[in-house]
């Protein structure tokens, strides 16, 4: 199947994460206090639980629909299969 659904609105928000993280890493050679490290650090993990956010829902409102309105069956069912696989891996790592 081909991949139609694009991420690139994405790059900014990512870009900009590798600039918070480059600035934690300076923060450690800078020996800032603990707190503020941690601080920014949940910053990050929250934009990056954001970015995941949007893939996922471009995923179902992309891939998956195509999928569930195209004729094959097996395909159906692949992506049935696939979210449900992604579901319960992210719960484990929850």
């Amino acid at each position: 199947m081909r991949q139609i659904t694009t991420h690139e609105e994405q790059l900014v928000f990512l870009k900009k994460i590798e600039g918070q993280i480059r600035g934690i890493q300076r923060m450690i050679e800078e020996k800032r206090y603990c707190v503020d490290i941690i601080t920014q650090l949940h910053s990050i993990i929250g934009a990056l639980y954001r970015v995941e956010e949007e893939v996922f829902k471009k995923h179902i409102d992309g891939c998956m629909v195509n999928a569930l309105r195209g004729k094959s069956e097996m395909e159906k069912q692949k992506k049935i299969t696939e979210i449900v696989d992604l579901v319960a891996r992210f719960r484990k790592s929850a």
